[in-house]
């Protein structure tokens, strides 16, 4: 699923999902506001567990002076160290293979031989899901899944005005989800957006969360069906959706 491919609004459509494993994510090195010198490339995949709950994390570096290195320090410095995520810029697979041969490595290895320079697991902790919202689903549903997708950097004004008209969030306020409202250190959602799909509905709103330091999307699935493909899918594309807007993520953590 791309960001074309999903729905953002709150009409009635259907979740493509994906076939195929999803795409790695791409990371330009060294970038800064003053600076747009490339140093190198990032290159990273999120393991999750069967509830999508994020489990672990591979990476692999590439500079022209040392070819390709397992990086998983420097995936874990460039979320914690406000001087490194300042130089580091989500990017796409092909602005990557543009820069990894403008800076003299030829053609970027396939997916499948990239994923082979994965040797240094960063594993993430995970817990069972805290109960966020009501116990129970609304009638007509059969499971409510509260999740939270942690990111961090910093998004512009226009950055969220963009997400705002893309989600089609209310002129008057956010609509927020269902048991995400504020709390301690998480402050009120500032886009947000729905999509309906054969009789599930995913919601979603993003906020800043712990005292202003990082990003949250919290996403509500009231599910109908068996939907946990496109519970998936839907998850993948809205991080997506935000690395695109120069988010990195984190961690997803389920709530419900």
């Amino acid at each position: 699923m791309t960001i074309d491919s999903l729905p953002v609004g709150p009409t009635s459509a259907t979740v493509e999902v994906a076939g195929a494993r999803p795409q790695l994510d791409y990371y330009l090195v060294g970038v800064s506001d003053s600076d747009t010198t490339v140093e190198g490339l990032l290159v990273e995949e999120f393991t999750r567990d069967r509830d999508f709950v994020t489990t672990g994390l591979d990476s692999a570096g590439w500079t022209p002076q040392a070819g390709w290195w397992s990086s998983a320090s420097l995936s874990r410095d460039i979320r914690t160290s406000p001087e490194l995520l300042a130089r580091v810029v989500p990017t796409s697979r092909r602005q990557a293979e543009t820069v990894h041969r403008a800076l003299g490595g030829g053609q970027l290895p396939d997916e499948t031989l990239l994923r082979t320079h994965f040797l240094d697991h960063q594993p993430i902790a995970s817990a069972p899901p805290l109960r966020l919202g009501p116990a129970q689903p609304p009638a007509s549903f059969h499971e409510r899944r509260v999740y939270r997708v942690l990111f961090a950097k910093d998004l512009r004004p226009e950055q969220v005005a963009a997400l705002r008209t893309a989600w089609r969030t209310p002129a008057a306020g956010t609509s927020a989800s269902p048991g995400t409202s504020a709390s301690a250190g998480t402050s009120a959602s500032v886009a947000s957006g729905r999509l309906d799909g054969h009789g599930d509905q995913f919601s979603w709103d993003l906020r800043r969360v712990g005292h202003t330091l990082a990003w949250g999307l919290d996403v509500t699935a009231l599910l109908a069906t068996d939907a946990t493909a496109a519970l998936g899918s839907t998850l993948s594309a809205l991080t997506d959706v935000l690395r695109q807007h120069g988010l990195i993520p984190v961690t997803t953590e389920r709530f419900s």
